[in-house]
């Protein structure tokens, strides 16, 4: 009597010290060394949920096929046991891997079960924003200087991510963050209009919210964005100047055809952008020299973090009161709480 075919199961899903086929995206390949000079790979494969590090040394079984046609972004069946490290978060020991083949399908592969992607339809996103900013944008030729460079982007913004790999890393991502931190600098500038108004000069409320539309807008020429279920990444330019400094270009181009813009107005937009990380060790190339700054910073950092958190939190299938590690935050979340 034959045995029943064990098919494979979902990365998200497999428990530590399970030994399992599954399917999983390689998401990072990146080069080292150890201290020796014994040369490895450091890996990272993903489905939708969970996110496992793959060790692939020099004297492994696969460690050539990794180096010569190993491809970021591509699928793979992988075999092998899964593990929590409690410094370096998910493990997967492979002892088996290969790229995904037609006849899978059959045994349950499909793309769209191992790319994350936003909740929300990116069209929906980005009509919501496009209404939220008419609305709340009183200077008419900064609202036309906003509206083109969304306008003129709408294709890309509807499919990068806000980062890489730390805040909503996936397609319609920088939508999301975008129009929740439009949201909350709207109100915190409403916030502290009220509060203090007798400073001088007054808080610009156009000013946090037009900075908040385009503090990430240089992401556009920043990431490079393959075929659809391929991660984005930086492009050349992204590398050499990272999307503070080209969003200063993009919105100072774009405002060439803006003439009744006013030019003070423009460049504190400009500070603003460049700015709203803040402090150096974030990245920012200078100190904020507005109480604008401030606003946005918050707001974007909150946005940013609570979206890790989130994600974290609803994503982890773990047994115990804490998630597994999460490898952006640094840390487990306690997750099993009665308030």
């Amino acid at each position: 009597m034959s045995k029943a075919k064990k098919l494979p199961v979902r990365l998200c899903e497999m428990t530590p010290g399970q030994h399992a086929d599954c399917f999983a995206q390689l998401a990072e390949k990146t080069h080292r060394s150890t201290r020796d000079g014994k040369p490895f790979y450091s890996c990272r494969f993903r489905d939708q949920r969970r996110t496992v590090s793959v060790m692939v040394w020099a004297d492994g079984g696969f460690f050539e096929e990794c180096q010569r046609s190993w491809t970021v972004g591509g699928f793979f069946k992988l075999r092998g046991t899964f593990s929590e490290h409690e410094k370096f978060g998910p493990q997967l020991e492979v002892e088996q891997a290969r790229p995904v083949l037609e006849r899978d399908r059959d045994d349950g592969f499909c793309e769209h079960d191992l790319v994350e992607r936003s909740r929300i339809d990116p069209d929906a996103l980005f009509a919501d924003l496009r209404d939220t900013v008419t609305r709340e944008l009183r200077d008419e030729p900064l609202l036309v200087l906003v509206l083109k460079l969304l306008d003129t982007h709408a294709a890309e913004l509807k499919v990068i991510p806000a980062s890489v790999r730390h805040y909503y890393p996936f397609p319609g991502g920088w939508l999301e963050h975008t129009l929740g931190v439009v949201h909350s600098c709207a109100l915190l500038a409403d916030k502290y209009l009220a509060q203090f108004p007798d400073l001088k000069p007054p808080l610009n409320r156009d000013l946090v919210v037009a900075g908040a539309v385009l503090h990430d807008i240089g992401r556009v020429r920043e990431l490079e964005v393959a075929s659809p279920g391929q991660p984005a990444k930086p492009g050349v330019s992204g590398e050499l100047f990272g999307h503070l400094f080209l969003a200063y270009d993009m919105i100072r181009g774009a405002a060439r055809d803006v003439p009744d813009l006013n030019p003070e107005l423009l460049e504190l937009l400009l500070h603003v952008v460049v700015t709203h990380l803040r402090i150096p060790e974030w990245g920012s190339p200078r100190l904020p020299c507005v109480p604008e700054v401030l606003i946005l910073h918050h707001a974007d950092d909150l946005d940013a973090k609570f979206e890790m958190y989130a994600r974290c939190l609803t994503r982890d299938t773990t047994d115990g009161p804490f998630t597994e590690r999460d490898a952006a935050l640094g840390r487990p979340l306690l997750k099993q709480r009665n308030v």
